[in-house]
């Protein structure tokens, strides 16, 4: 067993905890479950497990927030903590990398990447935006959540990050009806992270690897112009990074998560920006 702690944030994820759960579990010391007082089965599954700890605690607006106050407030024992959602879980070729490499890793290591692949519908999406490298592995102490609407990474305040060769599954099984709700949700969140990119010019620091590019590109697609960004991003992962490849499942999940997406983002803003002209017009 690994000298590892995991956090959870969670609410309303009975379909999702016990398969995330009973993947990490073999291998970690302790986990904690943060939960936004759920209102099913969520919390009593947790409650199953003898190394699984549920804390309750209302949600502060931010994913950020709560993941940062986790780590200020559960009982954190191990030396490193990992960053897990409900609808994830590791390849077991990844777990037997943890095993393996975890223990021996010098001290001056203190974050982890690994990739992260999408499964959607069923399949596996390998081409447009696969692999994703996250740090979501850390040495306690040395790392918080970094506090944006949307988007947000870990990053480190000290020592330096190694990437693992496997992978972490981000599978959720909810309906497509559930998905669109989520990204109308999401749609918001986005275009105000959005401004608060054109808004400032500082550019992210202490983000590792594919995390600090992919942030370095989304700052420069901000400044493009409203709606035409979102059908040039699609045409990018679609076409020139082969996600035709993956087959009709493929192509709902450039379209609505590489376009659709982008799209209604880009309305928000532009609904703003045209209540914002009405105003000064007044």
């Amino acid at each position: 067993m690994l000298d590892l702690s995991v956090i959870i944030l969670a609410r309303n994820e009975e379909l999702h905890i016990r398969r995330c759960l009973e993947n990490i579990l073999p291998v970690v010391k302790e986990v904690f479950v943060i939960d936004c007082f759920s209102t099913d089965n969520t919390a009593a599954i947790c409650r199953e497990y003898p190394r699984v700890q549920v804390i309750q605690h209302e949600w502060p607006g931010l994913y950020a927030l709560q993941f940062n106050w986790a780590l200020d407030n559960c009982p954190i024992t191990a030396e490193w903590v990992l960053r897990l959602d409900a609808d994830e879980w590791f390849m077991p070729e990844a777990l037997e990398e943890l095993k393996a490499k975890l223990p021996a890793l010098p001290p001056d290591v203190t974050g982890i990447i690994h990739k992260r692949r999408h499964i959607f519908l069923g399949r596996w999406m390998k081409h447009g935006v696969y692999p994703v490298k996250l740090l979501r592995l850390f040495r306690y102490g040395a790392a918080r959540c970094e506090q944006r609407h949307m988007d947000e990474h870990m990053e480190l305040s000290r020592g330096r990050s190694v990437e693992f060769e496997y992978d972490f599954v981000d599978e959720n099984l909810n309906d497509l009806g559930w998905w669109a709700h989520k990204h109308v949700d999401y749609s918001s969140r986005e275009a105000a992270d959005i401004e608060d990119i054109l808004s400032s010019s500082a550019a992210a620091s202490g983000i590792d690897g594919q995390a600090g590019r992919k942030r370095a590109m989304k700052e420069r697609y901000a400044r493009q112009p409203l709606f035409w960004r979102s059908f040039a991003y699609f045409c990018y992962r679609y076409f020139l990074k082969l996600g035709f490849l993956d087959g009709r499942e493929g192509f709902l999940w450039h379209f609505m998560q590489g376009w659709w997406y982008r799209t209604l983002v880009d309305a928000r803003q532009f609904e703003k920006q045209k209540k914002g002209s009405a105003n000064t017009e007044r």
